[in-house]
């Protein structure tokens, strides 16, 4: 059994419910290309979003069009939703609301709500549990002798460095806490290259290679003193393992064959006794579980579980070999060649998170590699089947895309020459094999998973019936752009917890119109079905678990409100009727309609633009997800009355690229690379953006 196998038993998704949206695509078509003549307010929308020649002839091609902001003079703020929506009305410009900026606005609440938590509770809450083990450990240090020792001054130093990374600069409480003399030298040795964070350096506490770089705070976590060292402390709990199998353990950059058999299997026994006097003193005080209960139940609604072993299964293991009475229990040889034969009947971990030895490439000593890897992670990362599909596949990330259901990016990747050897063919069958066994519970066990799920209508081709523009190959690329920077916003909100996988002129004058041009949604219900059961999966299951303020809650009530209302409205448009006054003013004011659950949100905060890492390759190169600036996306529409109008609305930007690991980037270090030497887009936006 493997740890993964208990998360089906443990899975959140009773908080998920979706109605199923009934409704019949009748949109009447118009042909392609446009025609400027065609387009009701093209002379009024053009003179305020002044088009350059690609952006008409795409916009004539396609039906839509995706432009830059700075097309605009600055008139719409570029990297907030709410204000460029608010922008366009007093534009008088028609609103057309986006997937883009529902998926955002999710994101603001799933990575505000899960900040909020960690900077006033996982952070104190990891406080006293470190700070417990760590006398634990020294009380194990004095009353032991040999390996037993040994393992316990180890103990004592994770601990040590733990705390150390936790220590707040000016705190009179916390700073009682001093590293024990005997560990003094391996615990400042260790904090030093977690500062450094050049890359893979042998630890000096745990003999084998890990990769400093990892602990380089991003995300969120640059917001304040406390995150910042929250994160280095759990990225050093969720990273550091203690292994079984003396395979993973080198000494400094030295292979495995250049040590001693007999110092491999001391450093072996050493590990494996670590892993088992934690898990002592965890399943003997309630305290010390509630503490580690509660961090991790809540991160694994947000994120899922891990897939490494951890103090529960190490603890069961000591159970069914000592019974209640563990008393002067010894680690000799008859009693670890027991304790690991029970952990032996749990499975390897199915991502390899690059700390030991590196795992060689390979099908043929894959499986034997990812055994070797299994071990003691106190408080693991999780695994999350983007990091899964990018260990099988390999970057880019249009695998995950593919993987679910988008033809587009397998179209891509064919013409990439990513996809046409055979052994990645033999990988991608295995794993459509494996996802194609999903139900609707698997995909909505936590929110990680939910969200993801929530992206495959977006992946779809769209049949007759549907507005034009989305009938369009441009479309699917459009939307493949947007499923991308959501996913990137996810892995930036979860990049302490998620599991990185390793490999290792003037216009002419206006016409006078008779009736008022109206905004729309992008019409993909089945979407905003989804996205409202999401957000009432993160409502309910937070509020049970205790994690939301007032404000939050509130917050969370108008996002759900929004996506009815949405809901509605797109299943009217796909029927072809017409909406309400009040239904046009929901569209009209949509920047109003959603300020309020923005307004004691810092602007930083609610910027599109952020970075995440999500890969590291044999050489050390590190995969970065970008989003940017929010697009502008002006759409050709046809209303009930049979006109064809334009509207705009903010899409988001999605950047993919390489750096080398001791560069991972920060937001503000991305937010500078933007403005000064940004990468290139993807060669396939080009269908879309002008």
């Amino acid at each position: 059994m493997n740890p993964l196998q208990l998360e089906k038993q443990s899975s959140f998704s009773r908080y998920y419910s979706k109605e199923q949206p009934q409704v019949e695509a009748e949109v009447p078509a118009y042909s392609l290309p446009l025609h400027a003549s065609e387009i009701e307010n093209y002379y009024d929308f053009t003179h305020k979003i002044p088009l350059t020649n690609e952006n008409r002839n795409l916009l004539y091609k396609n039906g839509f069009v995706i432009i830059e902001n700075e097309v605009t003079k600055n008139r719409f703020k570029a990297e907030q939703v709410n204000a460029t929506y608010g922008s366009l009305k007093v534009a008088d410009v028609p609103i057309f609301i986006t997937s883009d900026s529902l998926l955002h606005l999710y994101h603001i609440q799933f990575d505000e709500t899960l900040k909020r938590v960690e900077e006033e509770e996982f952070y104190n809450e990891l406080w006293k549990l470190d700070k417990a083990l760590l006398e634990a450990s020294i009380d194990d240090y004095d009353s032991a002798s040999g390996g037993k020792k040994e393992a316990a001054r180890r103990n004592v130093a994770y601990f040590a460095v733990a705390l150390s990374l936790l220590q707040p600069e000016e705190d009179q409480i916390k700073s009682q806490f001093k590293v024990p003399e005997f560990v003094t030298d391996d615990v400042e040795a260790e904090l030093a290259l977690i500062e450094a964070h050049e890359g893979f350096v042998a630890s000096p506490i745990f003999k084998y290679n890990e990769d400093y770089s990892q602990y380089v705070p991003r995300g969120h976590y640059t917001n304040s003193e406390i995150l910042e060292k929250y994160f280095k402390a759990m990225m050093w709990h969720g990273r550091i393992s203690m292994f079984l199998q003396s395979e993973m353990i080198t000494e400094g950059e030295s292979t495995a064959e250049d040590l001693a058999a007999e110092y491999q299997e001391n450093e072996e026994r050493i590990q494996t006794m670590q892993a088992f006097l934690i898990s002592d003193h965890f399943d003997r005080d309630i305290s010390l579980r509630d503490s580690w209960d509660r961090i991790y139940n809540v991160t694994a609604f947000y994120v899922g579980f891990s897939d490494d072993l951890g103090p529960y299964e190490y603890a069961k293991a000591l159970d069914t070999v000592f019974g209640n009475d563990r008393s002067g229990v010894s680690f000799d040889n008859e009693s670890l060649a027991k304790l690991i034969t029970e952990l032996d009947k749990y499975e390897s971990p199915k991502i390899y998170g690059g700390t030991g030895k590196l795992i060689p490439a390979g099908s043929e000593t894959e499986n034997e590699a990812f055994e070797a890897a299994k071990g003691f992670r106190f408080m693991g990362q999780r695994y999350i089947p983007d990091s899964y599909i990018l260990q099988k596949l390999n970057p880019p990330a249009l695998n995950i895309m593919d993987l679910l259901g988008s033809e587009r990016a397998r179209e891509h990747l064919k013409n990439m020459g990513v996809s046409e050897n055979e052994e990645y063919k033999n990988r991608y069958r295995s794993l459509e094999k494996e996802f194609g066994t999903f139900d609707e519970e698997d995909w909505n066990k936590n929110l990680y998973w939910s969200q993801l799920y929530a992206l495959i209508p977006l992946l779809t081709s769209y049949p007759e019936g549907y507005p034009t523009f989305m009938q369009t190959e441009a479309w699917e690329d459009k939307q493949l752009n947007t499923a991308l920077a959501s996913w990137t916003e996810l892995r930036h909100d979860t990049i302490l917890y998620a599991k990185q996988a390793y490999f290792a002129g003037a216009p002419p004058p206006e016409s006078p119109e008779e009736k008022p041009v109206q905004g729309y949604v992008e019409p993909v219900p089945e979407f905003y079905a989804r996205m409202l059961a999401l957000t009432k999966m993160a409502h309910n299951g937070l509020a049970e678990m205790e994690v939301l303020d007032d404000q939050s809650d509130k917050d969370f009530t108008i996002l759900e409100s929004t996506l009815e209302k949405l809901l509605e409205i797109s299943i009217k448009e796909l029927e072809n009727k017409e909406l309400t006054d009040e239904e046009y003013e929901f569209i009209r004011n949509f920047g109003q309609n959603i300020a309020p659950m923005l307004e004691n949100i810092d602007e930083d905060a609610q910027s599109s633009v952020m970075v995440a890492d999500v890969y590291t390759d044999q050489k050390g190169q590190v995969l970065e997800e970008g989003t940017g600036k929010l697009d502008l996306i002006v759409v050709a529409y046809k209303q009930p009355d049979g006109r064809i109008v334009l509207g705009a609305g903010p899409v988001m930007s999605y950047y993919e690229f390489w750096q080398t690991s001791g560069e991972r980037l920060t937001d503000d270090e991305w937010e500078e690379m933007l403005a000064n030497n940004p990468p290139e887009r993807p060669e396939w936006v080009e269908s879309f953006r002008g």
